[in-house]
């Protein structure tokens, strides 16, 4: 993960999304289980919403000093009976003997250059029946300056998620999320090419349109949407 160009100037301005934050968190919840890393934890703002089974550990790996030193005053707010550990570093930087059950990337594969040789990492520190689980933004077709702005190197779908399944892992599940979000993701690609969403554009679609994403995805069958969840568990 040393190569990741981590430039977290989104996380701010993503912090207000709550529909969709809680959409995406009931999503991966209940794969969520026993020890956990979250890599590429940012500011932390992430980890109350998908730890709702405060037991073990929960790591926060997060590369960035800044957005490390703001986790930290994150995450120990929200402190109860789980030992929260925030770390400094990336895959390599953690004790070689570590291994956890849950492994989460959320929204942090796509700033990863070399996502396979990542995710290969990121399986080797499971036990036997645990999961890694990734949530990212969906088709490189509608990659614009946001996305370079940002650092990401890639969108994904669902085949390119599958073409990068660790060794000794099976998937679990690939569903894509939020299918009204994608027709918005789709006008800015092709008209606007904004290099940063405003804040009013944020929240007209954390208003509207996740709400009807969340009634209709399921009726497509999560086939379609702007953004892909992969899990993979161990075998």
């Amino acid at each position: 993960m040393s190569e990741m160009e981590y430039v977290g100037s989104e996380l701010d301005l993503f912090a207000g999304v709550h529909n969709w934050k809680e959409y995406w968190s009931a999503w991966v919840r209940p794969y969520i289980s026993g020890d956990v890393l979250e890599v590429g934890a940012g500011i932390g703002t992430n980890t109350a919403l998908m730890d709702r089974v405060p037991r073990g550990r929960w790591v926060c790996l997060e590369p960035d000093p800044q957005l490390a030193a703001r986790m930290t005053q994150q995450v120990g707010a929200i402190a109860g009976t789980r030992g929260y550990e925030n770390v400094c570093g990336t895959l390599s930087d953690l004790p070689p003997s570590d291994r956890f059950d849950t492994v989460i990337y959320i929204d942090v594969l796509e700033h990863i250059e070399h996502d396979a040789d990542e995710l290969k990492a990121a399986a080797a520190r499971l036990r036997q029946g645990g999961r890694v689980i990734v949530l990212s933004p969906a088709h490189q077709r509608l990659f614009t300056p946001f996305d370079k702005a940002i650092g990401h190197f890639r969108r994904y779908s669902r085949a390119m998620l599958r073409d990068i399944t660790p060794a000794g892992t099976s998937v679990e599940q690939l569903v894509y999320l939020d299918s009204a979000g994608l027709l918005a993701s789709t006008a800015n690609a092709l008209f606007l090419k904004q290099s940063m969403p405003t804040k009013e554009q944020l929240g007209a679609w954390d208003k509207w349109l996740v709400p009807v994403s969340r009634n209709i995805d399921k009726y497509l069958g999560h086939s379609v949407g702007k953004s892909v969840v992969g899990i993979w568990r161990k075998i």
